[in-house]
């Protein structure tokens, strides 16, 4: 935490700036933000953790409503002025309980593996691909694209329908580079009014919270134009999926040297990976089914984690626990020039402070047990058949979340790391989400069956 005098300077910064109120926003177990507003004038009491709340109120803090209220303490060092309202501070905050930081929260669970990473001299980089939906939202509840006369069949990288979109994708993508993410690409997707914005990696702790602000902002500036923005998996059966893809490796805390870097040359599997590397990998392929839970966490993500589904072409979603180079029939693959590693079935529903702090826990004991991922796959995984997959042991990542949960919960790793307190509220809320989702009645069975039988 700062000095009480160091709070005070940010406090008068913040006002010389135009600032009057302040968000210490932390997130539920969804990786959706809560919090209160404070009077700048408040700050000094707020970085101290005045501000209490009923954990029985929020899913997956873990409390019951006889239990003390936590409080929440912002981090001083990734304040956000509002870009749209500059009246207003933004500051990612973590959860306390009875003056210490609170284990069930995701972003203290990411703090505490960082610094087990610290003792072994890393710190972890990520990136994480932003892709987003924009859509109109019809007097009937049903979603659209906002331009009718959109009707490519493959839309990817189009011009033309990136520019209908211009007003929206310049308000999110000047906003970004405003608060100094460096965005350094933007486009049209594979979906029909679907974009992705590419921008800076950074230590993973900022960049989780970069991305937690990123959906509030981009829903903003939507909600602007009368329209609906989402990083919802799966909107559409017949139209591509919104990934979320982590682009993760190790730096040198002394030197910030990328550890996972080296020339193709001196890599006998010429992907560009070190030794390091390739045991980070291990760990995350030998987790894969239970990491699958944190990283695809929604009823909706296993609509996108097929290989084709709806679709008149492959979905190139990650559904085999592999790992190669540009082969995106892995759900990890190095991409081209080597230095770090890409898991693909993240989407768009991820809590991003859970699953980096799992994916970091799984790579830090494939490092110290040093583990081999094998050789890289390089195939199509989608056309191999089943007995081909068998012999090189590619076995599939969890189909459903009743699944996926069922492979976290028997997964030593993440009670190990995330306290039992966390893993069980996660397993308790999505068990629930499958129920709710597995009782309830479609339109497509009603369509199906109500004259079948």
């Amino acid at each position: 935490m700062k000095t009480a005098a160091e709070v005070k300077v940010i406090e008068q910064q913040l006002k010389d700036k135009g600032v009057k109120y302040c968000i210490g926003a932390y997130v539920d177990i969804h990786g959706i933000p809560k919090g209160k507003v404070v009077p700048i004038d408040h700050l000094p009491q707020m970085s101290g953790g005045s501000e209490r709340y009923t954990g029985y109120a929020l899913d997956g803090l873990g409390q019951g409503p006889s239990d003390d209220e936590l409080t929440s303490v912002p981090d001083l060092d990734q304040i956000i002025q509002l870009p749209w309202e500059p009246k207003v501070a933004w500051m990612p905050a973590d959860n306390y309980f009875q003056g210490s930081p609170y284990p069930l929260n995701t972003r203290v669970a990411l703090k505490n593996v960082l610094a087990e990473a610290e003792k072994l001299g890393f710190g972890m980089n990520l990136g994480i691909e932003c892709e987003i939906y924009l859509f109109k939202k019809n007097e009937d509840g049903t979603l659209s694209v906002p331009n009718p006369d959109d009707k490519l069949g493959k839309a990817a990288y189009d011009v033309s329908t990136f520019m209908d979109n211009f007003t929206w994708l310049d308000k999110v993508g000047s906003a970004m580079n405003n608060l100094g993410w460096d965005l350094y690409s933007f486009d049209h997707e594979d979906g029909n009014s679907q974009f992705e914005f590419d921008f800076n990696y950074s230590n993973a702790l900022t960049m989780c919270d970069r991305f937690t602000f990123f959906r509030y902002m981009a829903k903003h500036y939507a909600k602007e134009e009368g329209l609906l923005a989402t990083t919802m998996p799966k909107p559409f059966a017949d139209k591509t999926g919104t990934g979320a893809h982590f682009n993760m490796s190790l730096y040198d805390l002394k030197t910030g040297k990328n550890l996972f870097a080296c020339d193709p040359k001196d890599d006998p599997r010429g992907l560009g990976l070190t030794t390091l590397g390739y045991q980070f990998i291990a760990g995350i392929l030998k987790h894969g089914p239970a990491l699958c839970a944190a990283f695809a966490p929604t009823v909706n993500s296993y609509k996108r984690l097929v290989r084709r589904g709806a679709m008149n072409y492959f979905s190139w979603a990650p559904v085999f626990n592999s790992f190669g180079s540009n082969n995106r029939t892995n759900s990890v693959r190095v991409p081209m020039g080597g230095g770090r590693c890409e898991s693909r079935n993240a989407d768009g529903s991820v809590n991003p402070y859970l699953a980096a702090t799992l994916a970091l826990a799984a790579g830090l004991e494939g490092i110290k047990e040093g583990l081999d991922p094998g050789k890289p796959n390089e195939d199509n995984l989608y056309e191999m058949t089943e007995e081909e997959r068998t012999k090189r042991g590619i076995g599939f990542l969890p189909q459903t979340l009743q699944e996926a949960v069922k492979a976290f919960a028997a997964d030593p790793l993440v009670e190990k790391t995330l306290g039992k307190g966390l893993s069980d509220e996660f397993i308790k809320y999505k068990t629930e989400e499958w129920e709710a989702y597995h009782q309830s009645i479609s339109q497509w069975e009603i369509n199906r069956y109500s004259h079948m039988f």
